[in-house]
């Protein structure tokens, strides 16, 4: 998907959340070593990630496997439980452990349709089944489930009802888990990298789908891929996820325009984009962290091309380099800022606000350039 084509920039909507996550950590527990001499060890899957989802606008979470996206979507759907951090419904702290009232609220979209649905059983049981047990639907559920088939543009809705799933094509299985997940009148909706089981040629079906059921139906939903092009096609806002933690965040048409962190340059840079003259370069090499041994410091270093030492010493601060858009990065704290930093292991108090460094290391592009 090219980052040009589908271009719809839309600019975030000032307003209260209707899920919010406050500094969400969850660890996982692995061994190591051999046999009995094996220990078990902390892998740090997600570190104080923050995020807010507001009614009617999409935000979208990138980053590549292992990054921590699809484990931050199921901590806000309380499949995972919080090792650490918070999450408000509606400003009050969410209910303890996973009640239907929650739920009912917040529903998931899980990247394989074939493995969320039941192969034995009919598509009329998958949208019934949660129609009685939140007691919705009223007397007559065949036309609750003909509305939900013909929302999701399953038409005629006779024509599926009494499918198989494995009768479905795999944007049709799709459309029929989201209808599943629209049938108990969810507010917020996680779509957990929802195009990525799919053929390329139907991918924007289900993108235009969810884009439609922001605006008509006013859901606040969560975009989990490591496509930042449909991610800037599809969300107001893009929040960029390496190793565990938030390292960008800002307006999607301004992040992939004027990336900030080092690791969004070189998200971007793979992105197949046919305006481009030239091949590719990749502004990095590497591999992501063991999250079982993770480096001191900033996570990216090891792999940036724009490292200081500092950067192997100090985790960075979050700086605000535009409005509405953050950066965790040296680079874009002043020198001499970074120099008590290092020193003092403390970055000082900037009453003045953010001052664009004096100096920049080469090839670093800034918000304020092209």
């Amino acid at each position: 998907m090219s980052l040009t084509a589908l271009d719809l920039p839309r600019t975030p909507v000032a307003a209260p959340p209707v899920l919010e996550a406050r500094s969400l950590r969850k660890d996982f527990w692995v061994k190591q070593g051999r046999r009995m001499l094996a220990r078990r060890v902390p892998l740090h899957a997600v570190d104080g990630v923050s995020l807010q989802l507001v009614a009617g606008t999409v935000t979208a979470v990138v980053g590549e496997s292992g990054s921590g996206k699809t484990t931050v979507a199921r901590m806000l759907a309380k499949i995972l439980p919080l090792d650490g951090g918070e999450l408000l419904l509606d400003g009050e702290p969410a209910p303890r452990g996973r009640p239907r009232t929650y739920t009912r609220q917040v529903q998931m979209v899980f990247q394989d349709p074939f493995a969320s649905l039941n192969p034995v059983h009919r598509i009329r049981h998958h949208l019934v089944r949660p129609l009685r047990i939140h007691h919705l639907g009223g007397a007559d559920l065949e036309a609750a489930v003909a509305d939900l088939l013909r929302r999701v543009a399953l038409e005629p809705p006779r024509h599926f009802i009494d499918k198989y799933p494995h009768e479905l094509s795999g944007g049709q299985r799709q459309r029929v888990a989201i209808a599943r997940a629209l049938a108990v009148q969810p507010r917020v909706l996680l779509a957990d990298e929802p195009v990525s089981m799919l053929d390329v040629s139907i991918r924007l079906g289900i993108l235009n789908l969810l884009a439609d059921l922001r605006d008509r139906e006013h859901l606040a939903i969560l975009y989990v891929t490591h496509d930042i092009a449909s991610a800037r096609y599809l969300a107001e806002t893009i929040m960029v996820m390496y190793a565990g933690q938030v390292v960008e965040v800002a307006p999607s048409v301004r992040l992939t325009d004027n990336p900030a962190h080092p690791y969004t340059q070189l998200l971007l840079s793979a992105a197949p984009d046919p305006d481009r003259a030239q091949p590719p370069s990749l502004a990095g090499s590497g591999a992501p962290p063991n999250l079982a041994a993770l480096p001191t410091g900033c996570r990216f270093h090891p792999r940036c091309p724009h490292a200081m030492p500092i950067c192997s010493r100090r985790v960075p601060p979050s700086v605000a380099v535009a409005s509405g858009h953050t950066a965790a990065c040296w680079l874009h704290v002043d020198p001499a800022q970074r120099t008590a930093a290092g020193e003092d292991g403390e970055l000082p108090p900037d009453p003045a606000g953010f001052q664009r460094p004096a100096s920049t290391p080469a090839g670093t592009r800034h918000p304020e350039e092209g």
